[in-house]
């Protein structure tokens, strides 16, 4: 009784004499807060949150000029956090060639044929083609769209962004031909028969085209960002946090510039490659380093690549190839650990990519000696995906504290196809958010955005439903891997503000904390959890500004 009392008083004692900016009213809150779970109004000053609790109570904060919001008994949430996107190739897509809706390689051909005519010789980016749509399941090829793109560069990545196809064009312009060796942690897809590319480069083999492609203008970033904000708003995203950059630190400043025009509508975590840690290092930058609206201190590294391209590192070989995957050229050449050992020392944070089971043991193993050698510190190291785990490893992911960053919504769409790449015994324990959260792993959400949508509703949908995108498997897709609803906000909420050193700052609606809110159509607590993928966000809350209302 004594905290609940301190909880609920304490925005009287502090905010005395101080009217709110704003205040929601007569709505139905989960707070995330262990201390004070429900709540029906909360006060906001000054972009913080001054007071939670009733309705009746709250409404002390109301003064001449506070704008009032009566909720209507909407449920509301702390703002999503997304803890996994490639924002600003995000924005870009949302402007380049969209082949993920096409449900064969005739439809395929004709988006890309359409593209080239509209924008003859300019090159053709983009993509996110998903093969295993496909009736035939074929890989594309390069003589599909060769004799629509004479003079149109194509290159258009699979959707998990670990395998391309460029068209003959390309491929001459680069040099790469029936002789060109594999690179380290690469693959050059070759004809069974003649040995010639077939122009799927898989991994580092699409490295070199990137040089080739020409480097958006400042107004280009500034108007993808601006796309990739909007589309954030609409799903009730206040914290985006950020995978590498799409030009170095080009992304930053474009998010420097959108805050300093007043349109920064999502608090950045943003990330280096952790090749460049000396960079943040010799300028003094820490884990955690900016101020509430953009912050840095974070590095990304790969261990290996992904299922779907054949490329995730597994301690036994893929089902329907020769092959175990690709450790990435990093891994391969030791250059990673190095790497992550001296930015840990820095008190940078360490996230690396690791997918197959053998590539996160690896990963473990990384993580395990860098502890043993270094100060300690707050490190708080993290796997990005975390999605294929040896049955022993989890125990092990708790004992080192390292969190699990993983984005839900693949679950449900590799799910349609993971049980032929690696089988049966392997998938029990592949995308297993019950097995994490029973062990004491601390798990975060996110999407992995343009590979799945960004909408983090969708992602709890998955997590608590596992019903794959096909339709085959309605109730659940090795259902013994689901989590409540409430475990899937947690992961969406606060546990994505711990993966990110902001768990004081975000993450809950408690008295103190930036008030970034999201308000739902419908109550994701008590509908039935398949009825989630259809729910709306009607408003958005940054800083107590609302940013995005369903209505307007």
């Amino acid at each position: 009784m004594k905290k609940s009392f301190l909880f609920f008083f304490f925005p009287f004692i502090l905010f005395a004499q101080q009217s709110a900016e704003i205040v929601f009213v007569n709505g139905k809150i989960w707070t995330v807060d262990s201390s004070k779970p429900e709540a029906e109004a909360v006060a906001v000053i000054n972009g913080r949150i001054a007071a939670v609790g009733l309705s009746n109570d709250v409404k002390k904060f109301i003064g001449s000029s506070t704008k009032v919001i009566d909720l209507k008994k909407k449920r509301m949430l702390p703002g999503f956090i997304d803890n996994h996107t490639h924002f600003m190739s995000g924005g870009f897509q949302l402007q380049s060639v969209d082949l993920r809706t096409a449900k064969d390689e005739n439809e395929f051909a004709l988006i890309i044929k359409k593209r080239a005519e509209e924008r003859p010789t300019k090159w053709i980016t983009g993509g996110d083609w998903d093969h295993d749509l496909w009736k035939s399941e074929n890989l594309p090829t390069k003589e599909m769209i060769d004799r629509y793109t004479p003079n149109t560069p194509v290159f258009v990545n699979r959707y998990d962004g670990h395998m391309a196809l460029v068209n003959s064009l390309v491929l001459k312009l680069v040099g790469i031909t029936k002789d060109t060796p594999d690179p380290v942690g690469g693959t050059i897809v070759r004809d069974a028969k003649t040995g010639e590319p077939t122009g799927l480069l898989k991994d580092e083999a699409m490295s070199p085209i990137y040089k080739f492609i020409p480097s958006p203008s400042d107004d280009d970033m500034l108007n993808a960002a601006r796309l990739g904000f909007a589309e954030a708003r609409k799903f009730g995203l206040t914290s985006i946090q950020d995978m590498a950059h799409y030009e170095g630190s080009r992304d930053i400043l474009t998010y420097r510039e959108l805050q300093r025009r007043g349109e920064l509508t999502a608090r950045m975590y943003c990330r280096e490659y952790i090749s460049n840690w000396k960079s943040l290092a010799d300028a003094s930058v820490q884990a955690g380093f900016g101020d509430g609206m953009i912050t840095l201190g974070s590095l990304k590294g790969f261990a290996d690549g992904s299922l779907g391209s054949s490329t995730a590192l597994f301690s036994q070989k893929f089902l329907n190839e020769d092959t175990y995957g690709l450790a990435s050229d990093g891994v391969a050449d030791g250059r990673l650990e190095r790497w992550s050992q001296k930015a840990d020392s820095a008190r940078l944070q360490i996230c690396i990519h690791a997918i197959g089971d053998s590539a996160n043991g690896l990963m473990l193993d990384m993580f395990e000696r860098i502890a043993a050698k270094n100060p300690k510190w707050d490190r708080r190291f993290r796997i990005e995906h975390a999605q294929h785990i040896h049955p022993t490893d989890f125990k092990r992911f708790a004992a080192l504290g390292v969190i699990a960053s993983v984005q839900p919504y693949h679950a449900i769409d590799d799910g349609r196809w993971a049980v032929k790449r690696i089988g049966d015994e392997r998938c029990k324990t592949t995308y297993a958010f019950r097995i994490f959260l029973d062990s004491g792993v601390k798990m975060c959400f996110g999407s992995d955005w343009t590979v799945a949508p960004i909408n983090p509703l969708l992602g709890i949908y998955a997590a608590v439903t596992r019903r794959t995108i096909d339709g085959a498997n309605p109730n659940g897709w090795y259902p013994e891997q689901k989590i409540s609803v409430k475990e899937a906000i947690e992961c969406y909420t606060i546990n994505n503000a711990f993966a990110a050193f902001e768990e004081k700052e975000k993450g809950s609606i408690s008295i103190g904390k930036l008030a970034d809110f999201v308000v739902l159509s419908d109550d994701i607590l008590a509908i039935d959890p398949v009825k989630i993928e259809s729910t709306k966000v009607e408003m958005t809350i940054l800083g107590g500004k609302i940013i995005y209302s369903l209505q307007q």
